[in-house]
């Protein structure tokens, strides 16, 4: 290694390279800012589409339960499997539209407490 200076002197910081890191860093916190989600946990339209997906597969599976049950128990089958899931069926899709008739903001809890 040689003990010679180089030609050029290294550039020193210069103040609007200072400028722009601060303002790049200032940019992208409100970015950040903007993109962060604005709700807090899951929303009414989520609740109320798990709500239908519930109700569809509890009435489904509910029905041919009980359909099952109903063939073991009277011999017969087809006939109970094939009733309960058609009236569990009918029953899920009966609740899914009783349900999609309220407004998700009925039933959120009010600010004071009361239902």
């Amino acid at each position: 290694m040689s003990d010679e200076k180089p030609a050029r002197e290294p550039i020193q910081e210069d103040a609007r390279i200072d400028a722009l890191e601060a303002r790049l860093q200032a940019a992208r916190e409100r970015e950040e800012q903007r993109n962060r989600s604005q709700v807090k946990g899951a929303d009414a339209n989520y609740r109320s589409g798990n709500r239908a997906l519930a109700n569809l597969l509890g009435g489904i599976i509910g029905g041919l339960v009980i359909g099952f049950a109903v063939d073991a128990l009277l011999d017969t089958a087809p006939w109970g499997l094939l009733v309960g899931l058609f009236l569990g069926t009918a029953s899920a899709f009966r609740s899914i539209i009783q349900s999609a008739k309220t407004r998700p903001e009925d039933e959120a809890p009010r600010p004071d407490g009361k239902s």
